[in-house]
């Protein structure tokens, strides 16, 4: 045991020098069961094949220990071949000798169960790659070693047959067949180291390959060594299954288009969720995905009126001509009135409504020498400022005059006052400052004579004027 002791040390020594991989990718390998020995083959006579003419007479001639009672450590070392180190240890207590009686038969005797340790170097071919498979691995080994059977011990010469079934890609279920050849075989079992079959059935197990992030791809293969994910993506993840990696995702938990690099479009409008100020609606690239539904420039959250077109300056509303008369009300200085173009939509007023208002002019009565009205006088300029509402957008020069009689500056005095009164008494009743001017003339533009009375009284008048 104490020879075994040191077998098994040096070969978990050498397990430790690394942490590659069994094949290309698992380089070491280890592996471990029972072991029988066999010595028929010592027994056999000069026919070479007759050394194996009993290989499986187990219950006869094979000697195990019922216990994990071998040791394998191997490394790959390319084009499928592994180098391994061995260590077993059994107990002999069925040694297989020639008949003296009858030299064609074999009779087993108990040596007095011998102890048996062995030391062997290996050197292995794997036929798995040559023949396709992934699970059924045949190989032939050659080596040597060294053994110690009782109280002799002798160098042997190697050589034999495996089979290894794997059940994963790291586990075998292994099988062995090794004829080792002594190199101090006697014809006298009792003397020096029989020539002899050692079998082996155990569990290999293959390791050394990294796989950091523990998604079943070695680094060397994984794109993304630190980061679970698929083989079909060569082990980079993909969270939100859209195809495109992490890396290479905008939104990697949300299952998007390449196009957005992995971002949603949810209204399929062009514009990734992530830029687009209104996802659930189509819309536009210049609105930030948002929608213009009446094509007027505006968005529709912004537009007063998202179904009709209308300028900017009005909130995306048309604009209103409330009265119809062509002129938009923000054009209309009468939008309330129907007017005409010309006159920037308010009425025009005509020629005969100037006439009838020069004719309520000529009717207004000034107390004699005054300009302060008489009392029927009020009727007249009501009718008179009624008329100047209709046409809002019209201004007049309301223009005073008088007769010859008296001095001319009291004459052109007195025309300024009653033209002044005519305009103030419009203003005080709703007409616009700005639309009024007033004049006085004095006697200088008659339009009777001055010699009569009726004359004079055609002269002393009020004229009302279209201002263009």
């Amino acid at each position: 045991m104490k020879n075994l002791n040191k077998i098994f040390a040096a070969a978990l020594l050498l397990l430790g020098l690394s942490s590659q991989a069994q094949d290309a990718d698992n380089p070491w390998a280890i592996s471990f069961g029972v072991n029988a020995v066999d010595t028929r083959t010592s027994a056999g006579d000069k026919n070479v094949f007759a050394h194996f003419d009993q290989p499986f007479h187990i219950k006869e001639n094979w000697n195990i220990l019922p216990s994990v009672s071998y040791l394998n450590v191997s490394k790959y070392v390319g084009s499928g071949f592994t180098f391994g180190v061995s260590g077993s240890v059994n107990k002999i207590d069925k040694l297989v000798y020639r008949s003296e009686l009858n030299p064609k038969d074999f009779v087993v005797k108990n040596p007095g169960d011998l102890s048996y340790y062995a030391a062997d170097a290996v050197i292995k071919y794997s036929f798995m790659q040559l023949i396709g498979s992934k699970w059924f691995d045949p190989s032939l080994h050659i080596g040597g070693g060294y053994t110690w059977f009782g109280d002799y011990d002798a160098g042997t010469v190697n050589g034999g047959l495996g089979l290894t079934f794997w059940l994963s890609e790291t586990v075998g279920l292994s099988l062995q067949s090794t004829y080792k050849h002594s190199f101090n075989d006697n014809d006298d079992r009792a003397v020096g180291v029989p020539s002899h079959l050692q079998h082996f059935a155990g569990l290999t197990f293959k390791f050394g390959g990294k796989d950091t992030d523990g998604d079943g791809i070695y680094d060397k293969y994984d794109a993304c060594p630190e980061q679970a994910g698929p083989k079909e993506l060569n082990g980079c993840p993909d969270t939100d299954g859209d195809g495109i990696l992490d890396k290479d995702d905008a939104c990697v938990t949300e299952k998007g288009l390449a196009e957005f690099q992995g971002c949603p479009d949810r209204d399929a409008d062009g514009v990734a969720d992530k830029d687009d100020a209104c996802p659930d609606e189509a819309g536009l690239k210049t609105f930030g995905g948002c929608p213009d539904t009446d094509g007027d420039g505006i968005q529709d959250k912004e537009d007063k009126c998202p179904t009709v077109k209308g300028p900017k300056d009005n909130k995306g509303c048309p604009w209103p001509d409330t009265d119809g008369d062509g002129v938009l009300d923000k054009d209309d200085k009468c939008p309330d009135v129907k007017g005409t173009v010309a006159n920037n939509g308010c009425p025009e007023i005509s020629e005969e409504q100037i006439n009838r208002l020069n004719a309520y002019a000529k009717t207004i009565l000034f107390n004699s020498g005054k300009s302060t009205f008489k009392q029927e006088t009020y009727a007249v300029l009501q009718s008179i400022t009624a008329i100047l509402k209709e046409y809002p957008s019209s201004r007049f020069s309301i223009e005073g005059h008088t007769d010859s009689d008296g001095k001319d500056a009291m004459n052109q005095k007195l025309s300024e006052d009653r033209a002044a009164a005519v305009k103030n008494y419009l203003i005080e009743n709703g007409i616009d400052s700005a639309r009024l001017s007033s004049a006085g003339f004095g006697e200088s533009k008659p339009i009777d004579t001055n010699k009569t009375a009726a004359g004079k009284a055609n002269n002393r008048r009020v004229e009302v004027k279209l201002v263009k």
